[in-house]
């Protein structure tokens, strides 16, 4: 899944991004539950993507420390996606793209850029990874966002089935970098 944005009239001051932490798992939970309420999660994939690929796993952060939102990313096959609600085995052997599993922020972390420094992180990652593309899976109307962020829709028969799953508007996108 991508991207729950929105425009907000307030912003939440002091935000910034750091690896996300298994204390941190609960308030991504809450997140997530917010952003993706037709697409729901277990705690356990979040616990899961965080052991397979923590360099990929970030949180949005208020002055408190409280989680405003989440990227989720990790390496994985092109023209694929994992299933929704999924404990995943493992990461492939040998990645062909990066994957941009999750990017959601809470209501008052919305206008402030803070989508678009997510997506950077994930682009960042993807190269200290050495892989040149990243893909993701726009939900919940969110393609116009990702195509301001660099990219495509990319029309995929092996993809076909998989984005039933995720909705009717689900787009699978990449980005070459």
């Amino acid at each position: 899944m991508a991207v729950r944005q929105g425009g907000s009239e307030h912003t939440l001051p002091g935000l910034s991004w750091r690896p996300m932490a298994e204390a941190d798992l609960d308030g991504v939970v809450a997140v997530a539950a917010g952003a993706f309420p037709d697409h729901p999660e277990d705690r356990a994939c979040f616990v899961n993507r965080l052991a397979l690929h923590p360099a990929g796993c970030k949180v949005l952060a208020d002055e408190a420390g409280g989680v405003a939102g989440y990227l989720i990313s990790y390496p994985w096959r092109a023209d694929d996606a994992p299933a929704l609600n999924v404990v995943l085995s493992g990461l492939p052997e040998a990645p062909e793209v990066y994957y941009l599993h999750d990017l959601a922020l809470n209501p008052a972390a919305r206008g402030g850029g803070q989508a678009a420094a997510g997506v950077n992180l994930a682009v960042q990652a993807a190269r200290d990874a050495g892989l040149s593309t990243v893909t993701l899976t726009a939900v919940n109307g969110a393609a116009p966002f990702w195509a301001r962020q660099g990219f495509q829709p990319r029309h995929s028969p092996a993809m076909a089935a998989k984005l039933a799953g995720y909705g009717a508007d689900a787009t699978y996108m990449i980005r070459v970098l």
